[in-house]
């Protein structure tokens, strides 16, 4: 069941995608009068805070038409309009005039604060993407902010690339000398204008997109990217040096001595790891907690790594305006069967009885707390009356998902767990009593751990990390997403590692309660990436203002929490698999 759903999920996400890249795929007549559309404007170092094009008092030569939007492209934040200048295809114009404007004072005063916040404007032209500001600030020989200037530009200067008949290029920008003082709050008449070039390129169609990746895809970016894997590799080699020189040392000598002690003092009191063997597959508390942390992270996991399929096959190309946001809401509505089916099969190896909770339980551990947080952050996109804030019909689109999708696909998934009838097979039978964990270090404590455990996972991926989040939070375009699965999984191996070696002192250390300890130090990854994002706001970013504060640290804790669960279930499954082998070599009585 869950293979034929990946298929068509796979399948249903290319073909939407492609569809999408197919679409703008037109072949132009002379004259022909192609759309551009008008998206949004916002200041540019706050990327959430997006308003709609005519929410600021542009004018328009006739009627203003929305685009219809695709779900990702809304979630996206876009809002396509048409915009008040008409582009011909192979035709040139010179200062033409677009529309006129009467500004009255409240409307300078609009445009002055859009000016002073550095606001730039987005736009599409056969879906190629254009940018721009709306003025400038003349700061120059003034120190006082009193005395600065403020101009908007009224002469937009397009310059479009062809190739027979097809657009390949286009870019755009302001006539400097065409501005209109915006310092004092009076009244003015604006003649917007726009000039239009048309210039013949021997690019092909199918490469016209590859300008938007080439920043990604410079010298000096590529050696910073390399230089990452490289961190990552060292990283995972001494671990794993760490692994094979000492770890297996301590086991190998411990399995001599415990078949010495067997041939020769059978009532010699045990030492170490073997003495718990009796308490180590005792199920850990809250079980049905566990199981759901498990299948929920084995969903988000499952999650990322079809992400990254669609990513490598070109899916995600630069400005496929939603389809990442569409694949990651289908992806994770289709494959809620599977944490269904994870945590129902896994809850009741633990012997539980109320697999019913248990799965409320699951479908609600991750989305329970972006709901809540999709509440509070659009709620105050409301209150901005921001492209952010999502349309009425755009929620029941997603309610009917979770609906119709994924929840009858967790419950069906719960209930093939349920009645799949597997069994745990602990290699030791466990005891009837717990025996007493003697008193530990306090390095040996749950948190030290978990920051031992996190810290070396980060570190394999950290610088990696700025490209992604000035990619999500700014205006970089990612596209190496080959180099980002590497990295990613780097971060797979380290977490396992890191946790299997920590998971044998602790039991070393006859310490039975492993369960938890393993999926709170494989997440707690999560916990550095957070903290991280602190470092990014305040000192690799100019984000400011609530609303965007909101937005970075709300959704940001929503991600992190993600890894958490996806990072610990890695953790946990790898430890498990390293405490059945250990204890399947030895003759646990």
């Amino acid at each position: 069941m869950a293979s034929s759903l990946v298929l068509q999920l796979l399948i249903l996400c290319s073909v939407i995608s492609f569809v999408r890249s197919d679409a703008s795929d037109h072949r132009y007549q002379v004259g022909y009068d192609v759309p551009l559309y008008a998206n949004k404007v916002g200041p540019f170092h706050n990327p959430s805070e997006t308003y709609r094009y005519f929410d600021l008092p542009f004018c328009s030569s006739a009627p203003v038409k929305e685009k219809k939007e695709a779900l990702g492209e809304v979630l996206n934040g876009d809002r396509l309009v048409s915009a008040p200048y008409r582009l011909e295809f192979l035709g040139d114009k010179d200062a033409e005039l677009a529309c006129k404007k009467h500004l009255s004072k409240a409307e300078v005063a609009k445009f002055r604060n859009a000016v002073s916040k550095d606001y730039y404007f987005q736009m599409y032209y056969d879906d190629l993407p254009i940018w721009g500001f709306l003025g400038k600030v003349d700061r120059e020989g003034k120190s006082d902010p009193s005395e600065y200037k403020y101009y908007l530009f009224k002469h937009l200067q397009f310059e479009i690339l062809y190739n027979k008949d097809r657009v390949i290029e286009i870019s755009v920008r302001s006539d400097p000398n065409a501005v209109v003082d915006l310092t004092e709050d009076n009244e003015v008449d604006v003649d917007f204008m726009y000039s239009v070039r048309w210039k013949e390129t021997d690019t092909r169609f199918e490469k016209r997109m590859e300008k938007y990746s080439q920043s990604s895809s410079l010298p000096h970016h590529l050696e910073i990217h390399w230089f990452s894997i490289i961190n990552s590799c060292v990283t995972v080699l001494l671990l794993t040096g760490f692994l094979a020189t000492i770890l297996m040392r301590v086991l190998k000598n411990d399995f001599v001595k415990y078949a010495h002690d067997e041939e020769t003092a059978d009532d010699q009191e045990e030492t170490g790891w073997k003495y718990i063997h009796g308490d180590v597959f005792r199920y850990p508390e809250c079980k049905s907690l566990f199981a759901a942390a498990v299948g929920s992270g084995t969903q988000l996991f499952t999650l990322a790594i079809f992400i990254f399929m669609l990513a490598l096959v070109g899916v995600f190309y630069p400005y496929n305006r939603g389809a990442l946001f569409t694949a990651l809401v289908v992806i994770y509505a289709l494959t809620s069967g599977i944490a269904g089916y994870t945590a129902a099969s896994f809850y009741c190896q633990l012997e539980g009885t109320n697999w019913v909770r248990n799965l409320l339980l699951t479908g609600g551990l991750f989305c329970g707390p972006l709901f809540l947080t999709f509440c509070f952050l659009n709620t105050v996109a409301i209150a901005y009356n921001t492209t952010a804030a999502l349309p009425f019909g755009t929620i029941m689109v997603i309610f009917l998902i979770w609906t119709l999708v994924t929840s009858p696909l967790l419950v069906v998934g719960g209930i093939a767990g349920k009645n799949s009838k597997a069994e745990f097979q602990a290699p030791c039978r466990t005891t009837k009593y717990p025996r007493e964990i003697p008193p530990l270090p306090w390095y040996r404590k749950t948190v030290p751990q978990m920051a031992m455990a996190g810290f070396l996972p980060f570190s394999a991926i950290y610088i990696e990390l700025y490209y992604i989040f000035a990619s999500v939070w700014g205006h970089r375009i990612y596209t190496i997403y080959s180099i980002l699965f590497i990295v990613f999984l780097i971060l797979l191996i380290v977490t396992a590692f890191i946790t299997v070696a920590l998971t044998y002192f602790q039991l070393a250390a006859e310490d039975h309660k492993w369960w938890w300890r393993s999926f709170l130090c494989g997440g707690s990854t999560g916990f550095f990436i957070y903290a991280y994002c602190l470092y990014y706001y305040q000192a690799r970013s100019d984000m400011s203002g609530f609303m965007q504060t909101s937005f970075f640290f709300g959704y940001m804790a929503c991600i992190c929490y993600g890894f958490f669960l996806m990072l610990g279930t890695v953790g946990f499954r790898a430890s498990l698999f390293f405490v059945r082998h250990i204890y399947h070599s030895i003759k646990c009585e």
